[in-house]
């Protein structure tokens, strides 16, 4: 079984794990296709939340993600990072999902009557307001990203949520590394803006 291990010498062990499964999925074994799920559930749902909100159908699409897996198991080769090559499924299922929607565009969802400005300025008064304005910080954040331009939220997605290496990012998107960096520069500035009222 292990004259395929050459291919795998730089990997961890985590990834070589996730390739030993892939190949029992390939033969259509459920038990390894149900702990891959299980491995990579929350990498894929909270990708896919992050990108298009979590009124979106999440549970539905992170499915369809798995889906795609399970299908492509005999063909799949282990070139890049597992990780990479399923979130290069989740991307193109998102980007569809996106499009799909844009007809009509999906409104984030909508803050509590009241909790629009929470007081900023009442730094000596942390106690209570601390976590309000946490909470809002994070939706506004959130909501920020929702605004951007898809390879820019996916980038800053894989980057900030899930530490995502440049390189694997540019794997993900087909991108360069240069490029990446690029498209992530272009979306801090953006989010910069957006959010200047609570950075001031």
């Amino acid at each position: 079984m292990s004259g395929n291990d050459r291919g795998n010498a730089g990997r961890s062990d985590e990834d070589a794990d996730d390739v030993r499964l892939m190949q029992l999925v390939g033969r259509g074994d459920t038990v390894a296709f149900e702990e891959l799920v299980e491995r990579h559930q929350a990498l894929v749902a909270g990708t896919v939340a992050r990108m298009l909100g979590s009124n979106s159908d999440v549970e539905d699409i992170a499915q369809q993600v798995f889906i795609r897996v399970w299908k492509s198991a005999r063909r799949y080769v282990p070139r890049a990072k597992f990780t990479t090559w399923l979130l290069k499924i989740t991307r193109n299922l998102v980007f569809n999902e996106m499009r799909r929607t844009k007809r009509h565009a999906q409104v984030p969802l909508q803050p509590e009557p009241g909790a629009e400005d929470p007081p900023l300025k009442d730094e000596m008064n942390l106690a209570p307001d601390a976590s309000l304005l946490e909470t809002e910080l994070q939706r506004t954040i959130e909501e920020a990203i929702l605004q951007l331009p898809e390879t820019q939220r996916m980038a800053l997605v894989l980057r900030r949520y899930e530490q995502l290496s440049y390189e694997q990012i540019a794997e993900v998107l087909d991108l360069s590394v240069p490029a990446v960096k690029s498209v992530l520069f272009r979306a801090r500035t953006e989010l910069r803006s957006r959010l200047s009222k609570y950075l001031s």
